[in-house]
């Protein structure tokens, strides 16, 4: 077994659990935080998680646990994989056994309403002096445990978190590839669920691969757009975690996003939507924040304007649809022709 690194994964969902399980199978000492102390009693008895992967069998020397003191006093690296609404409250239990030298890794990918944080932004509020990471990319969990070949990105200021993530995590199905933006990569993540809503609306609404395909470069074109003006780097989303992320949701009929669009293309309302999927997509909620920040800055965002009218304003759907394509014409490719 291979000693250097000690990892600890907090958040025992499907992605948090993957995650845990390819560092034990890389020969790193792991362990893995839930909440739920019956599931986790579950999981060191059978190996298995059956409530998030089913089918997935976990390694021998993955440790389940449910305290946090055990689990990340010792840790040099802690990843963090929980829903964004339950992060700042894992901070607040998990504050006092951090210490400054630990690598602090996010793969959450949303935003905080009150101040419009990313949870990399809140891993700072919380511990300003520790090095800080963030995980993203096209990773459905289930084919990650299934083996198939995935890409994902590690995006830190720091390159020894780096190097260390990709030590842990990489093996001959999970290639992880570095990034030195971190905000723009984290972005990315959080804002595609928004256009994935606006996939499944054209796919309900009998649009073609034509406009599939220019719905989704339009879609990239905005996501840089507002992520460039809050300061991150346009390159980023010609990889995995802008282009990449936003293919695999908007391409996927059983995402949330997609499924509440695809309800609302079939003239559903939000509320009929919401009941039919049983939670809240991440996107519905995305929407409106990005909506604000975009108005707040004076960013063109004529996707974001066209659904917040339609998810919050019960605009008709066709109506949404001729209103983009009488937009005026702006330039192909963002950040290579000037604006006038």
């Amino acid at each position: 077994m291979n000693f250097q690194h000690q990892v600890t994964v907090i958040g025992g969902g499907s992605f948090g659990t993957v995650l845990a399980n390819i560092v034990a199978h890389n020969g790193f000492p792991v362990s893995l935080w839930l909440r739920d102390q019956d599931l986790a009693e579950e999981m060191r008895q059978t190996r298995v998680n059956s409530r998030y992967v089913p089918g997935l069998y976990l390694h021998d020397d993955l440790e389940i646990v449910t305290d946090f003191r055990r689990c990340v006093n010792h840790a040099d690296t802690v990843i963090f994989s929980v829903p964004s609404k339950a992060f700042r409250g894992v901070l607040e239990q998990v504050k006092d056994f951090i210490n400054d030298q630990q690598f602090l890794v996010t793969t959450a990918k949303g935003i905080e309403p009150d101040h419009f944080l990313l949870m990399s932004q809140l891993l700072e509020v919380y511990f300003p002096k520790n090095p800080i990471g963030v995980v993203s990319g096209p990773n459905l969990a289930k084919e990650v445990a299934a083996k198939q070949l995935t890409g994902t990105v590690i995006a830190s200021d720091n390159e020894g978190l780096r190097q260390q993530v990709q030590a842990i995590l990489q093996c001959d199905f999970f290639r992880v590839y570095a990034s030195n933006d971190p905000y723009g990569t984290e972005l990315g993540g959080a804002l595609k669920n928004i256009y994935a809503i606006a996939a499944g609306l054209s796919a309900a609404m009998g649009m073609g691969e034509n406009t599939r395909s220019m719905l989704l470069t339009r879609s990239l074109a905005e996501m840089s757009r507002l992520a460039v003006h809050m300061g991150a780097n346009p390159m980023t989303f010609l990889g995995l975690a802008g282009v990449g992320d936003l293919i695999v949701t908007c391409m996927s009929p059983l995402s949330r996003n997609y499924r509440v669009g695809y309800a609302l293309g079939q003239g559903k309302g939000l509320d009929e939507a919401i009941a039919e999927l049983g939670e809240v997509a991440e996107g519905v909620n995305t929407l409106a924040l990005v909506k604000a920040k975009a108005d707040e800055l004076k960013v063109n965002m004529p996707l974001v304007d066209g659904l917040y009218a339609l998810v919050y304003q019960g605009t008709d759907a066709s109506t949404v649809a001729q209103s983009l394509m009488a937009r005026d014409q702006n330039s192909d490719v963002e950040f290579v022709l000037k604006r006038s």
